[in-house]
């Protein structure tokens, strides 16, 4: 009998947990939806507007939009640049500390 009730509810359980992969509880989330890393978006960048604000994921700066370098903290007040671009930044470590190390998305050829 247990046998038989283990497999129904993994019959009953598995249409959930693949719907639950392609929408994203914690990793693979959508714009807009609230997180606490870079990694946890599609995008690649898990945004805040303020040092108060809730972060949400946001979509990757385009050519000549603001971006902020790539960091180790996952979380940004300006995104990075999309695949291919560079961000032009102040990279030195006040920058970072201050958080004014903003730059302008460019392509670099």
């Amino acid at each position: 009998v247990v046998p038989a009730c283990l497999l129904l509810a993994l019959m009953l359980l598995a249409p959930a947990l693949s719907e639950q992969q392609e929408r994203g509880l914690i990793f693979n989330l959508d714009i807009g939806e609230l997180c606490l890393q870079s990694a946890q978006c599609k995008s690649g960048c898990c945004h805040r507007v303020s040092g108060l604000s809730l972060a949400r994921c946001m979509p990757k700066a385009a050519e000549f939009q603001e971006c902020s370098p790539k960091s180790i903290y996952g979380v940004y007040y300006k995104c990075p640049c999309e695949s291919g671009l560079t961000c032009d930044a102040d990279k030195t470590i006040v920058g970072s500390i201050t958080n004014s190390d903003f730059g302008v998305c460019k392509d670099p050829r």
